[in-house]
């Protein structure tokens, strides 16, 4: 793929992220008007021992959009919007930080795959910007150096993708317990199934962005060999 080619794909993207980060605010907003009778804290409470699983607290954390799962310290973390907002938006990703729970408590093959990658990710991402930089400087005395570089964003590429079926199986296990529990109806179903769609979008939009600069960085190293 030609350096031109990969330069447009990488401005779209850049393009289309801001699209959906716009879409993915906007109907978050939209649907936290929406109004439930249980808040997210409850409905995460209710999922999770639906499921059977009792030893992971849920607890509320500053910011908008900050929620998450963390398996190290068995957290179901909420922003305050989500936790104690009785919305459709918040009992969507209420439900979908607790479906990583339920992949964890499952050993869904996809979750052990990206925490496994995660120690190896999280070097590279520490050291990856100097190595590639330094690959660059030193491409002609030192041309693998590049090379080490770009392997080590690779690792963060593939991380990216394997993240995509995490997210979405997540926000399929959550929609589905939805339902089932009576939480959601036939009218609010759909609002939860589209917030969760825009946030998926935004892993989709990561995953294609990371590759766009991945095949860059090999672009460039060919040129420069």
């Amino acid at each position: 793929m030609s350096s031109s080619a990969i330069w447009i794909i990488m401005i779209a993207v850049m393009v289309l992220s801001m699209i959906v980060q716009n879409m993915l605010q906007s109907r978050f907003k939209k649907y936290s008007e929406v109004p439930l009778g249980i808040t997210g804290a409850e409905v995460a409470s209710r999922m999770l021992a639906a499921h059977g699983i009792r030893d992971v607290q849920i607890v509320s954390i500053p910011g908008k959009l900050t929620d998450h799962y963390d398996p190290t310290t068995k957290t179901v973390n909420l922003s305050e919007d989500v936790y104690f907002g009785r919305s459709v938006s918040a009992a969507a990703v209420a439900a979908h930080e607790c479906g990583h729970v339920v992949q964890h408590a499952t050993r869904y093959p996809s979750l052990q795959m990206r925490s496994a990658l995660v120690p190896v990710v999280s070097f590279s991402n520490s050291i990856v910007s100097w190595v590639l930089l330094a690959g660059v400087i030193f491409i002609k005395s030192f041309p693998s150096l590049l090379w080490i570089g770009i392997g080590l964003f690779a690792m963060t590429t593939l991380f990216s993708f394997i993240t995509l079926p995490v997210e979405i199986n997540a926000s399929s296990r959550a929609v589905k317990w939805l339902e089932t529990s009576g939480i959601v109806t036939y009218e609010t179903k759909p609002m939860a199934v589209d917030a969760l769609k825009w946030a998926a979008y935004t892993y989709v939009i990561a995953a294609i962005g990371s590759l766009a600069t991945l095949l860059y960085y090999i672009s460039m190293a060919q040129r420069r060999n």
